[in-house]
């Protein structure tokens, strides 16, 4: 099959180029905008009682909305506001409600803190009605904007935070970081094929394909985003552009890995491009398929985020395994030996030293090298067992500098830490009885002696007086461990036991909804990871024919996966003092360290079932497959690796931890799992790691073309960086 596509693609490359070229025009014209969100609320199902108390209030009251921004103001020395400092406030705040801002609905100030170090004033907006409404962003700039105005000759400063002024500051921030990682992403992948090829043609040939197809991948997941009512975290534009650039940098690097290695061998160069392809094609294929199986998993979660996360990067894997099979044979066709351009390195074959010194002591002692690197991985991995979620994404999203930041810290030198986004309590009557105001005054002082919580406001009733929404101020922020544990355990059981009799009560708000999160997300580690992990090795027990390599392949990766995540409990927990790291993080690392860990996996088992097909020895398999294998897979793992690690420049926490965790698993899975320990099991198993299906042995006529052609792996080749 692969024979056949790569004879038409070298014989019609402009053909194909052209199809290419109509595909993308036609789907970036008539894909929808894909349209992401920040708001966690909407990634979680009906059933959860954070979403049920939503529901409730947008039926009960449905012209009631929280404070989309609080205006923080402070004394310039740091000094308690006077009464003086005070009225200026309140004078203010009626100045800039006076001015009709553009989607203001109204100002109001309340009083000082009773320390009288802030005092704050409610911005009401016009509400948001769908992911891609700026209503509220451009109405906090202009605010801000004026605000400035107003405190400028005064002895006051003042900022604008809260849940629109975080929401633009997080927006602005990513937008930042999406041109550092982007500009980065392309400096590396350029920078190290310059080292690899000595060719700006194939160190811009990646650049050029994968921008040219990069609409498509966009419009393919909005069309499904749209067909399937999924909803995209806006997070996932920078993952995208990492895993499009990397992977499908990847993929280009083994099929000029593989050309150039069968011009060397004489072919003319549409004849190399040909083996090139049918060689490449089923091993890559087969690679992706695990990585897509590993991503389209993510379907069964329950969390709408991770659901979307899924198909979008399985297309993005997609699309770029197409354009390496297709698009860059055509391309490469046209150009010929010329994409080597200036270097003639690619004329030589190199004698591979270093790779082959690795190889031949790992063969001499398999034991040493699968204790060694094994040993790390436990090592690392025993750390993950300190992992500690954080829910805390609005600071971690943006620099410490916004101003969102930087006045949510001020507003909490004299406001309760959780009356930023305080949580609701909800009320209602079961029997269609009106709720009596003895009733409300009792549950609310009830609430009020929960351990945790700072304060309970007045409540207010719904106008057929069949609900009541009490706001509930806590003592913690409301990302913070104390908020959460207060909403798990004594609010929402004081909640549901204290409601009057024929009521019911649910407790909201964002640290509601956080608890329900933590819930689903154990849910669907006991149902994704266990689900991926057999689909994985279905797959690779179809591909090496085996019942036996599967599980320790399987049993290599989630090591790393551990390491992973104890690494990165190492540095940002313990080295740098977090509290946590972000909660999404184990499964971010499960779509890339497993589902790519896999991928390398299987680059090396497939050389070294060749290489014992050729009549080698398990050890003697084993070395040659790292002295061929290894200078490619440590060639990819660099390339993807410095992709992802391109995200800690992005200047905020969130994607810092990220770029941090994946980049070192990738490594952990090229340079420690896949170079060393599969290799070094392997050969210790020896042939019952092919059981049943003897993959390792093969028939002489077989065995003597395998000989006459000792790199019939795609992946196999001699020392990479010394061309």
């Amino acid at each position: 099959m692969f024979a056949r596509l790569g004879a038409i693609v070298v014989h019609n490359p402009l053909k194909v180029i052209g199809l290419w070229l109509f595909i993308v025009i036609a789907v970036v014209a008539t894909a929808p905008q894909l349209k992401s969100t920040t708001d966690q609320s909407e990634f979680l199902p009906s059933h959860y009682e954070s979403i049920q108390a939503m529901q409730l209030q947008q039926k009960a009251f449905p012209q009631q909305q929280a404070p989309a921004a609080l205006l923080v103001f402070v004394r310039a020395d740091g000094a308690p506001l006077s009464e003086a400092d005070s009225a200026s406030v309140t004078a203010i705040a009626s100045k800039l409600d006076d001015q009709r801002i553009k989607d203001v609905i109204g100002i109001q100030a309340v009083p000082p803190s009773e320390n009288r170090l802030v005092q704050i004033a409610a911005v009401q907006m016009t509400k948001v009605t769908n992911a891609g409404d700026t209503t509220q962003s451009d109405a906090v700039k202009k605010l801000r904007d004026a605000l400035r105005d107003q405190v400028q000759s005064s002895d006051l400063k003042a900022g604008v935070t809260g849940q629109a002024a975080q929401m633009l500051d997080q927006t602005e921030s990513g937008e930042k970081g999406m041109a550092i990682i982007g500009i980065a992403t392309v400096v590396l992948i350029l920078v190290l094929l310059l080292i690899i090829f000595r060719s700006p043609v194939i160190a811009l040939l990646p650049i050029v394909v994968i921008g040219a197809v990069s609409g498509t991948v966009g419009g393919l997941i909005a069309m499904v985003s749209k067909a399937f009512d999924l909803k995209v975290d806006s997070s996932v534009n920078s993952i995208l552009l990492v895993v499009l650039f990397g992977v499908g940098t990847d993929y280009i690097l083994f099929l000029m890995f593989r050309y150039r290695e069968r011009l060397r061998s004489g072919e003319d160069p549409k004849t190399a491009m040909v083996s090139a392809v049918t060689k490449v094609g089923e091993a890559i294929t087969s690679a992706a398929g695990a990585v897509i199986i590993a991503f389209m998993a993510l379907i069964l979660s329950t969390l709408g985020m991770f659901r979307a996360l899924g198909p979008a990067l399985a297309i993005a894997v997609a699309v770029a395994l197409l354009a390496g099979l297709t698009l860059v044979p055509a391309v490469v066709s046209l150009l010929g030996t010329k994409v080597f351009w200036p270097s003639k390195a690619w004329q030589q074959e190199p004698k591979g030293a270093r790779f082959g010194a690795i190889g031949a002591a790992m063969g001499r002692r398999p034991g040493a090298f699968a204790a060694v690197s094994g040993g790390l991985m436990v090592a690392l991995g025993v750390l993950a067992f300190g992992f500690h979620p954080t829910f805390d994404l609005s600071s971690g999203s943006t620099s410490d500098s916004s101003e969102s930041t930087v006045y949510n810290q001020e507003l909490l030198k004299g406001m309760p830490a959780g009356s930023t986004q305080p949580s609701e309590v909800l009320l209602h009557s079961d029997t269609g009885a009106p709720l009596d105001n003895d009733q409300l005054t009792a549950y609310r002082a009830v609430l009020a002696a929960v351990p945790g919580v700072s304060q309970v406001g007045a409540p207010t009733v719904s106008s057929d007086r069949l609900a009541a929404d009490f706001q509930v101020t806590l003592d913690g922020a409301p990302e913070s461990d104390a908020a959460l544990d207060t909403v798990r355990g004594p609010l929402r059981d004081t909640t549901h036991s204290a409601a009057p009799a024929g009521t019911t009560a649910v407790v909201g708000g964002i640290s509601s909804v956080f608890v329900d999160f933590q819930d689903a997300m154990v849910h669907d580690y006991k149902i994704v990871f266990p689900v991926a992990a057999i689909l994985i090795m279905i797959v690779l027990a179809l591909l090496l024919r085996s019942l036996v390599a599967p599980w320790y392949l399987m049993a290599s990766v989630f090591l790393g996966f551990a390491a992973t995540l104890g690494a990165a409990v190492l540095v940002f927990q313990h080295f740098q003092g977090n509290s946590g790291l972000i909660f999404t993080l184990p499964v971010i690392m499960y779509l890339f360290v497993v589902a790519l860990g896999t991928d390398y996996n299987i680059l090396m088992v497939a050389r070294l079932r060749e290489e014992a097909r050729a009549g080698n020895e398990p050890k003697q398999a084993a070395a040659l497959a790292v002295r061929h294998t290894g200078p490619t897979v440590a060639a990819a793992g660099v390339i993807l690796a410095g992709t992802f690690a391109s995200m800690m420049l992005a200047g905020n926490n969130v994607l810092s931890q990220m770029g941090f965790a994946i980049s070192v698993g990738i490594a952990i899975a090229a340079f420690v799992m896949a170079m060393f320990f599969t290799p070094a099991v392997t050969a210790l198993i020896g042939h019952r790691a092919w059981w049943p299906g003897h993959g390792d042995r093969d028939s002489k006529g077989a065995s003597e073309g395998m000989a006459e052609d000792t790199r019939s792996d795609p992946y196999a080749y001699s020392d990479t960086f010394s061309n």
